[in-house]
């Protein structure tokens, strides 16, 4: 059972974030149990950790702040074993390092900064960047698979569900789009037969009207020159009368 003054510090934390919250961290009590917090952090932009959500649990002593509480770590995230304790100067791990002024907020920020760092550790693995980008897209998936996940932080449960959303909107946007342009294109090359087949009627038409023309003036020449001839023949007998 956990002492008075380690209840009373650890409400004191809770409103303490509330009132101020860190950045790129969300930590609560649970509700059954103030020595049992679970936590996220948001992966920082520009390491292979950006948009990640990362789910654990801090786990503090009876007889807090005077002992270091346990850290672990539930999400996949390639720098730290999943269900491990974590080894930091602030966890169980180096007791005679800890300092009682050190609170949930600072203790958050420093797992945080040694997340985004590459120094080996109790509790550390080895992966690639694109490992750790893989698992940083799929982690809020993960998470939302999790039931207490769920109850301590709905509102991630909502962000999850709203990406969801957004990405089977898009989906079906992008298959109405192939669907429209499957179904348009013999409509297009219809049309365009259709046009090219007017096109030729026409040039025929113009083609017939041209040879009409032609024709035509053929047949005046020839009656001019059988008018010239005529009067040409005719000339000699109007000078005899």
């Amino acid at each position: 059972m956990a002492e008075k003054s380690c209840i009373k510090r650890l409400q004191k934390e809770y409103r303490a974030l509330c009132k101020e919250p860190v950045s790129h961290v969300v930590a609560r009590p649970s509700p059954n149990d103030i020595l049992d917090w679970h936590y996220v952090l948001e992966g920082s932009e520009g390491t292979p950790f950006a948009g990640g959500c990362y789910y654990g649990k801090i786990k503090f002593p009876p007889d807090y702040p005077y002992k270091p509480p346990g850290i672990s770590m539930t999400t996949p995230n390639g720098r730290f074993m999943t269900q491990k304790k974590i080894c930091l100067s602030m966890s169980d791990f180096h007791p005679e390092s800890w300092n009682p002024m050190w609170s949930v907020s600072s203790i958050l920020t420093g797992l945080l900064s040694f997340m985004m760092d590459n120094s080996p550790t109790t509790g550390s693995v080895n992966t690639t960047t694109a490992e750790k980008q893989r698992l940083a897209k799929s982690s809020l998936s993960f998470n939302c698979k999790n039931a207490t996940f769920r109850k301590m932080f709905p509102e991630y449960v909502e962000k999850y569900n709203q990406q969801q959303l957004s990405e089977q909107v898009a989906t079906e946007r992008e298959s109405l789009e192939a669907s429209h342009d499957k179904s348009s294109k013999p409509l297009l090359e219809k049309t365009l037969d259709s046009t090219r087949e007017d096109m030729k009627r026409v040039d025929g038409l113009k083609e017939v009207r041209k040879n009409k023309k032609q024709s035509f003036q053929t047949w005046m020449m020839i009656l001019l020159l059988f008018s010239i001839f005529g009067f040409v023949m005719a000339l000699p007998l109007l000078q005899l009368l």
